[in-house]
């Protein structure tokens, strides 16, 4: 007995989980792709070594040396001054060094081989700073109280300050976790605008060559968009991967150097897997709207026009959400949390600062009800003008018919 052919189709999931495997494979095992690893990889490098560079020039270049033409007495009493509040200003105080020459202060400036920000002279009563505006606004205190502290040329009396530190307090907690919450913003927006594109240039692509009229007829057309949307999104992780990895091995070999990020109020075991999660949903959110366009567009110019909104939309939801984290529990934070596509960002920041557990349970639901829903209209919002209008419609009967 013949099997009927609605019987003989795959299931959503079967049918799914058959373009996911084949979308995978066939992108992960490119040279493409290998190329698009490595193309993140030449601007971190780039800018990691222009902040070192740049940030050794600045250290060369940051001078804190003044220059002493006093007479001699008054030149080992400012030094004797600085050797007394040294410990309690530390880096406060500018470094002093005798003029080799007792000449005058605009010609100390202008020896060859030295590097003075300006030249103290006068006495210690009525000292007189030389040099440019900037240094000498800048020193003007710290000269006055070496001074006066050389005046008097008699070690002074500082009273012992008790110190009693605490592990923090509200305030700081918050102004610390709402820094690890920016950033975790604005990490997972970056990844979701790299990663993204991938799914709307295997669709226009597949689109041009009829594969996707042929893949429709003969599966669920709902089962082809989630099928691409899972592949991509399993690309992106071995992408995240190989990234991480890299992030990881800068991070050991930078140790210290490094800043250092306050610990988020679920931790950061919870905090981490929550971010693959709200990566995750945002991903899918933001490639079912880029499925639904590359369904509309007919060609890569349409493709274009037609995405140019969803990357400025994609820019304001997440300014909505950043701008959101100043306001825990208002309306302002509601309407981020709930609007689905700034709802990742908006979450993944209630994670640092909070550490209730249910409100992340309630958006990933929602979140993953939405990807549903943006499934499914731009699986028929295909069906309609691709597959039963024009050259894509008579395309895709001739593929129901070889089906």
């Amino acid at each position: 007995m013949d099997i009927p052919h609605d019987k003989a189709r795959l299931s959503l999931f079967a049918a799914a989980r058959v373009v996911a495997r084949r979308d995978f494979h066939a992108i992960l095992f490119s040279r493409a792709f290998f190329f698009f690893l490595l193309g993140p990889l030449f601007p971190v490098l780039v800018g990691a070594m222009a902040g070192g560079i740049g940030g050794q020039v600045q250290r060369e270049a940051a001078v804190n040396t003044l220059a002493l033409a006093m007479a001699p007495a008054d030149n080992a009493a400012m030094l004797r001054a600085r050797e007394r509040l040294a410990p309690q200003l530390g880096q406060g105080l500018p470094t002093l060094t005798p003029a080799e020459q007792q000449i005058a202060p605009e010609e100390i400036l202008k020896l060859t081989g030295e590097n003075y920000a300006a030249v103290i002279s006068g006495t210690l009563t009525a000292p007189v700073l030389t040099g440019p505006e900037g240094p000498i606004a800048y020193w003007s205190g710290p000269v006055a109280l070496l001074a006066a502290n050389a005046a008097a040329d008699t070690p002074a009396a500082y009273p012992a300050v008790t110190r009693s530190p605490t592990a923090t307090s509200v305030a700081a907690a918050r102004s610390d976790r709402i820094r690890t919450a920016q950033a975790g913003q604005l990490l997972l927006f970056l990844l979701m605008m790299l990663l993204a594109g991938m799914v709307l240039s295997n669709l226009v692509e597949e689109k041009a060559n009829k594969v996707i009229e042929v893949l429709a007829a003969a599966i669920p057309m709902d089962a082809v968009f989630f099928g691409k949307l899972f592949a991509m999104l399993g690309v992106s992780f071995v992408g995240i991967a190989v990234w991480g990895s890299f992030a990881a091995l800068i991070i050991a070999l930078g140790g210290d150097a490094l800043p250092s990020l306050p610990t988020p109020a679920l931790g950061w075991p919870l905090f981490i897997a929550l971010g693959i999660v709200y990566f995750a949903m945002g991903y899918l959110l933001l490639g079912s709207l880029f499925l639904t366009i590359g369904g509309m567009a007919a060609t890569v110019r349409e493709v274009q026009t037609l995405s140019m909104p969803i990357t400025m939309m994609q820019l304001l939801v997440f300014f909505l959400a950043a701008y959101a984290i100043t306001q825990p529990g208002s309306l302002l934070e509601l309407a981020a949390a709930t609007f689905p596509l700034s709802s990742p960002f908006a979450m993944l920041a209630r994670a640092a600062q909070f550490e209730s557990l249910w409100p992340h349970a309630l958006a990933i639901a929602w979140q993953a009800l939405c990807v549903l829903l943006f499934v499914r209209f731009g699986a028929a919002l295909f069906r309609r003008r691709v597959m039963k209008s024009g050259k894509a419609g008579r395309a895709g009967k001739t593929a129901r018919r070889a089906a």
